[in-house]
């Protein structure tokens, strides 16, 4: 699991780094990474050549470097309409064209940026060695497409192919270059120009298509192990891409890592009834007694881990707070004037203690939320959120940051009475949100944290606990904090996986509440009133959330941690 952080943390960072250089190179401010995706603003970006996906587990740091700067090329270079609007219909000469147009800018790079050019060059040596040694080009189509690949980069960067295959390529690159001879001259004749270049960039993609059809039908692949065997490497190497989605709206679910089109609008989102919703105080579900039989667990474990609340606070306090005006202090010997203090010149005429200088107190006008998932699947966990958030709710105390502590469940199993209503109203089609809302709250942003310790403890109160709707709890969230005063606000959302609800899922496609979560965390990031962040228990949420850390507190909650979380509040600091 350690293990596993690191990686998510260094591709976090790795993340951050090309984001921030794609942003410099075509000056967009609104790219960003998310779930290994590139988003402009709420919409996710197309992936536009194979070579451009490098894989954090066996890729270089080089290499996403390389497929940052090729993106920032394509954004600034490339008219997007225009190349819609050429693209192909048909997978296979799409998934060509596309490549083309890549090559294309990335033959625009600079002369005066020689670290870019070696870039590209590393990146795409790189998947080319991969696809190579993957096997693929021992098969007829593998190598076909392959050399086309070469060729056309070869002569539209005036760059030599990668010298390892150079042997390996040569007969097919004789065979094939009748057919392609003119247009791969006009490839470089015409790169500076997208309308020029797209006709060139057309034939060769239909030529090679059409070439591509004639080595199926001779029956060199016939055989339907190889045919599987080589669909499989292709898909492995991300070589057959679906261009098919209009923008590439695509998102990685956090549990299986899969990739599903994110349908309609956030607009197609319905909530079938509402009236069995509720927010409550979460204490008032628990007697007295057991309270503080949980606050005194909750003391005890908190005791034995030795964390440093102090150090976490002044972490915190150098990371929110600003200077802030708070008077004036007078008797300095420079500064202000201080009209009142002129009469002591005709009293002492070398009196120099005349000025007055501005004071400055460190504040953090802040408001931090933690909006805890009460799904059943947390329970094994909550002893130790608990204490993190403790912690922490203590520490911004000290501070003097408002801090809230929400928590979202649902208020039934299985649908409950708003599913029962459904079905009495003859199960319409797609009916949208089929249970009933419990938001729940821990410690409100107006109660010290010393005032809240027993209600917190209601945390560990395990019948709590059952199904989990995110999109809505975050707006919930969101709202509250936008009801307030302070000038920023940080939400930080705690759970161990996607969103749940069975009556939900089953009436509406087990991705519903995913596609709602999603387009609620992108809606709120671009209004920027409040910044989001995701801790996942055990898991990865980058999916959902831009800023996110992932954390093992199956073991005990060090110190370490703290600084994590601290570091992720930095990060959606930045903007």
């Amino acid at each position: 699991m350690v293990s596993t952080q690191a990686a998510t943390r260094h591709q976090q960072k790795v993340e951050e780094l090309c984001a921030a250089s794609i942003r410099a190179l075509c000056g967009d401010a609104d790219l960003h990474f998310r779930g290994q995706r590139l988003f402009r603003g709420r919409q996710a970006l197309p992936p536009f050549a194979p070579h451009l996906r490098p894989s954090p587990q066996t890729d270089d740091f080089g290499s996403f470097r390389g497929a940052a700067d090729a993106v920032a090329l394509r954004l600034r270079h490339s008219d997007a309409g225009l190349h819609r609007s050429l693209c192909p219909a048909e997978p296979l000469p799409r998934m060509l064209f596309e490549l083309l147009e890549q090559f294309r800018v990335e033959a625009l790079a600079p002369a005066d940026m020689p670290g870019m050019v070696f870039n590209l060059r590393h990146r795409f040596e790189q998947w080319s060695l991969a696809f190579h040694h993957s096997g693929m080009t021992e098969t007829a189509r593998g190598i076909l497409i392959y050399t086309v690949a070469q060729m056309c980069r070869a002569r539209v960067t005036a760059q030599p192919v990668v010298e390892a295959t150079e042997d390996l390529i040569e007969a097919t690159r004789m065979a094939i270059a009748p057919a392609l001879g003119h247009a791969l001259v006009e490839l470089r004749r015409s790169k500076d120009s997208q309308p020029d270049y797209a006709p060139h960039a057309l034939a060769i993609a239909q030529t090679v298509a059409s070439l591509l059809q004639g080595v199926d039908e001779s029956g060199e692949e016939s055989k339907e192990g190889a045919d599987e065997e080589v669909d499989g490497k292709l898909s492995r190497f991300s070589l057959w891409m679906d261009f098919e989605a209009d923008d590439g709206d695509a998102i990685a679910t956090a549990g299986a890592g899969s990739k599903r089109g994110l349908e309609g609008s956030e607009a197609d989102y319905r909530i079938f009834s509402s009236a069995y919703d509720s927010e409550i105080r979460a204490a008032s579900k628990v007697r007295p007694a057991l309270l503080r039989e949980f606050r005194e667990r909750l003391d005890q474990r908190i005791a034995g881990q030795g964390i440093h609340v102090s150090r976490l606070a002044r972490d915190l306090k150098a990371l929110l707070a600003a200077p802030t005006r708070d008077g004036w202090e007078g008797d300095q010997e420079e500064g202000h004037i201080d009209g009142r203090l002129l009469a002591r010149l005709i009293v002492s005429p070398a009196e120099r203690r005349l000025f007055r200088v501005e004071r400055q107190e460190p504040l953090a006008n802040y408001q931090v939320s933690f909006l805890i998932d009460c799904s059943g699947s947390m329970r094994e966990h909550i002893e130790s959120v608990a204490m993190l958030v403790d912690v922490f709710v203590r520490a911004l105390d000290q501070v003097g940051v408002a801090s809230e502590v929400l928590g979202f469940t649902t208020g039934a199993w299985n649908g409950g009475r708003a599913r029962r209503d459904w079905i009495r109203a003859g199960q319409t089609p797609r009916p949208g949100r089929l249970n009933e809302l419990c938001h729940m709250v821990f410690k409100d942003a107006d109660t010290t944290w010393r005032s809240a310790r027993s209600d917190i403890a209601a945390l560990l109160k395990a019948d709590l606990f059952r199904e989990g709707i995110d999109g809505e709890a975050v707006d919930w969230a969101c709202e509250r904090m936008l009801g307030r005063d302070e000038d920023r606000r940080i939400l930080i959302v705690v759970s161990d996986g996607c969103p749940t609800d069975s009556a939900t899922g089953l009436a509406n496609g087990a991705q519903y509440l995913d596609h709602h979560l999603c387009q609620v965390v992108a809606r709120r990031e671009q209004e920027g009133q409040v910044a989001i962040c995701g801790v996942g228990v055990g898991l990865d949420l980058s999916p959902y959330y831009r800023h996110c850390a992932a954390l093992d507190l199956s073991a005990s909650v060090t110190n370490t941690v703290f600084r994590d979380i601290v570091a992720m509040i930095a990060s959606s600091l930045r903007r």
